[in-house]
């Protein structure tokens, strides 16, 4: 792995932003680890990186907007904007009802190519949301770009509409940084690694 990433997964550990227990994720499934980059805003050297992991993760693909999902993904997508100087979009999780009534906030033109850009993925369904509303906006939407795939079938479930994933970190790698300088057990590493073997689908 690069030593960036490696970097970047222990600094996210050190931040607070991944933790152990016993969490109920949006998804549903029960985890026994949460991850909570909603914290990164707190922690503006941290957001700078990631922009910057981002944006090098993001080279080669072609696109005309970032198009962030809301709201953990808000500041991430304009560290990453700031980073390349692209400009950035958000579909509404509601269309306002009032003064616009937008459904897609920032400068646009139809046709233009997105690429959405979220903070982790478990399973597609909310980034699926999110591009059925920037293509209703006439918007094309070839790739999806996270932080952290947390490997429960996201990526299979946006490949099987034609989309690709793209993550900086997998789940398993993000464990393996922390059980290589001891900032989790081997025990603890061995569990939250059963659960995922447990909760993939086949």
């Amino acid at each position: 792995m690069r030593k960036r990433t490696e970097g970047l997964a222990n600094a996210l550990y050190d931040r607070g932003c991944v933790k152990f227990g016993t969490f109920t994720l949006k998804s549903g499934l029960t985890s026994p680890i949460y991850i909570d980059l909603r914290l990164l805003v707190s922690h503006p050297g941290l957001l700078r990186d990631v922009g910057s992991i981002l944006a090098a993760e993001a080279d080669g693909l072609t696109f005309d907007r970032i198009a962030a999902i809301p709201y953990a993904a808000l500041p991430i997508g304009v560290a990453m904007a700031l980073e390349i100087d692209c400009p950035m979009i958000y579909p509404r999780r509601e269309a306002k009802q009032y003064g616009t009534r937008r459904a897609i906030e920032g400068a646009f033109e139809p046709g233009e190519t997105a690429l959405l850009v979220d903070d982790l993925i478990t399973r597609g369904g909310s980034k699926l949301e999110a591009i059925e509303s920037l293509e209703a906006a006439d918007l094309t939407v070839k790739d999806v770009l996270v932080l952290i795939d947390r490997e429960q079938g996201g990526a299979r479930d946006l490949a099987e509409r034609g989309y690709r994933l793209h993550a900086v970190l997998r789940l398993t790698e993000l464990l393996e940084v922390l059980a290589d300088s001891e900032r989790i057990t081997s025990e603890k590493y061995a569990q939250v690694l059963a659960y995922l073997k447990q909760t993939r689908p086949t």
